[in-house]
């Protein structure tokens, strides 16, 4: 059981990854089994009910400045959705550092979707529609990568990770 809960982050990421790369969504259904799962794993490593209120307090205040950040056309929905799933397994302690990797995986990522989209896209490429999308300048960039890895990045220093593993 607890390798399946100590996975089930790290897979979500994943899926959340190749989800925004190829459709440039991010789900409703991951970001809700991403905070089922949080709920189901702090029960199961009997997380502190303080700590267990700090983790969503600050999923809260991610998701208030990610919905902020959404109103003024900033990021994403799926992605203000997702970052604050996310917070809600790393907790104030690791937020911080979750979203400085976040930015710094985002600013490589834009500009390397910027350098691609200056490349003709070739007749064997263009027929795969999310490279035909992700080559496209009115297109967004998929920041859930930057995020689920930046999520990965910080994941093995959460306090659930560390009750899961010790």
């Amino acid at each position: 059981m607890s390798t399946v809960a100590l996975l089930f982050f790290p897979l979500a990421m994943a899926f959340a990854a190749s989800s925004d790369l190829l459709t440039m969504r991010i789900s409703n259904k991951l970001v809700l089994l991403l905070v089922a799962g949080f709920f189901i794993v702090a029960l199961a490593v009997n997380l502190p009910l303080q700590l267990f209120a700090m983790h969503v307090l600050c999923a809260l205040i991610v998701l208030a400045v990610g919905f902020t950040l959404f109103a003024l056309r900033w990021i994403g929905g799926g992605d203000a959705k997702l970052a604050a799933a996310t917070t809600l397994w790393l907790g104030f302690g690791m937020t911080l550092p979750y979203l400085v990797y976040t930015a710094i995986l985002g600013g490589a990522l834009t500009l390397l979707v910027l350098v691609l989209r200056r490349i003709p896209l070739t007749p064997f490429i263009a027929r795969y529609r999310w490279l035909e999308r992700l080559h496209d300048s009115k297109q967004g960039v998929p920041y859930g990568i930057a995020m689920a890895a930046a999520g990965l990045l910080t994941y093995s220093n959460s306090a659930i990770f560390e009750r899961l593993a010790g």
